[in-house]
């Protein structure tokens, strides 16, 4: 693979980033030496990073998810088709949006104060004016 630094595969998009987001993304960038920044977008709400490696971008994804909470979100579109096999080229885009939220924390969603029992794919809560448990999705929660 050619090693022309503006050459991407992928775009990382970090949303309400922490730097320690930001130092984990690099760190895990530096560990691997056939993979490098080819840009870095600033946003109003966090940073795109443009990768060189598509299987890169989704392990990263999954280890972001792994060690914070948040919203992650993967995509791929047709980019372009090789000329030499005819296959398809595809861009993949990884969105992880950061939320600072953690388990055993209240948060008020729509008036109701919701205390968090656990978070994984899904947020599960216990709305304390019903006690009811409550199942919640990142793009419920405020932003």
């Amino acid at each position: 693979m050619d090693k022309n630094p503006q050459y991407f595969q992928g775009v990382l998009q970090l949303r309400n980033p922490t730097q320690q987001i930001v130092d984990f993304v690099a760190e895990q960038i530096e560990k691997k030496n056939n993979v490098w920044i080819a840009k870095t977008a600033k946003q109003k709400n966090g940073v795109d990073l443009y990768i060189s490696s598509n299987r890169f971008l989704k392990e990263i994804g999954k280890k972001l998810k792994q060690n914070f909470v948040g919203e992650l979100i993967e995509s791929n579109s047709l980019f372009s088709v090789n000329r030499l096999t005819s296959k398809e080229v595809y861009r993949g885009c990884v969105l992880f949006r950061y939320f600072n939220i953690k388990k055993g924390e209240t948060i008020t969603i729509k008036g109701d104060e919701i205390k968090i029992i656990s978070i994984g794919k899904k947020i599960l809560g216990k709305n304390l004016q019903t006690n009811k448990k409550v199942h919640l999705d990142f793009s419920d929660l405020p932003r």
